[in-house]
């Protein structure tokens, strides 16, 4: 019998969507082992370009029409669920699931599932627009977790999201990464909290003593293992 077929509505932005999937054949690799081509399921890539702009306030008609559009055309080609890997088009999932009659993931309770018990001090990496939509912070602080966060930390994770977003050199990129995890160690941050999906186009393994957890990461761990249920 043929293998559920996985959707993934990607795209938002267009970097972001290729280091999903390689985090998803990764995946696989890890939960039970995939080595050949057939072992890997069956995906529906859809990349959409939507109306989100880095430097502007979110048009959230607009932005929740075009993904809203995304997803019931996705879901009409057949596939059993749908991943979205785009934390700020979580502003609308409650709209966006009741738009279709399959699962649709919510990274967001996914990531928060995974937040290690250890942590104690924590900050968002995340674009402006979802962090001023609290999508993580009520959850987080009811765990009694400390959630520090700076207007000049988010002035750098907008800088870093635009030159990712623009292809500026790799050079300067990591620059800016490396400049955030310095503070962050310096205010005694013990968990990072990355929820964007675009800072997955770069590598995020010098964190140093931090614990880093990837809302994305997190994504494409439950959509392989939700995948399995089906297959």
């Amino acid at each position: 019998m043929q293998s559920k077929l996985i959707g993934i509505l990607a795209g938002m932005g267009p970097r972001s969507t290729a280091p999903f999937i390689d985090l998803v054949i990764g995946e696989c690799q890890r939960q039970y082992g995939a080595v050949n081509d057939l072992d890997f399921p069956p995906m529906m890539i859809y990349s959409l370009p939507a109306p989100f702009y880095v430097d502007r306030p979110l048009d959230h008609a607009a932005l929740a029409a075009a993904i809203a559009a995304g997803v019931q055309q996705l879901a009409e080609t057949g596939v059993a669920l749908i991943a979205m890997p785009c934390n700020t088009a979580h502003i609308y999932y409650a709209q966006l699931s009741g738009c279709i009659q399959i699962p649709l993931l919510n990274m967001i309770d996914l990531a928060l599932q995974n937040i290690p018990p250890s942590t104690r001090r924590m900050t968002l990496m995340a674009t402006r627009p979802t962090v001023e939509a609290n999508l993580y912070q009520i959850a987080i602080q009811l765990r009694s977790i400390e959630l520090v966060s700076q207007e000049n930390w988010q002035q750098q994770v907008d800088k870093l999201i635009r030159a990712i977003k623009t292809n500026q050199d790799s050079h300067s990129i990591q620059a800016l990464w490396r400049a955030l995890i310095h503070a962050y160690e310096a205010a005694a941050i013990d968990t990072v909290l990355i929820a964007c999906t675009d800072i997955n186009a770069i590598n995020t393994s010098n964190a140093g003593r931090m614990t880093i957890l990837d809302a994305t990461q997190c994504l494409a761990a439950a959509l392989v293992a939700q995948w399995r249920t089906l297959a």
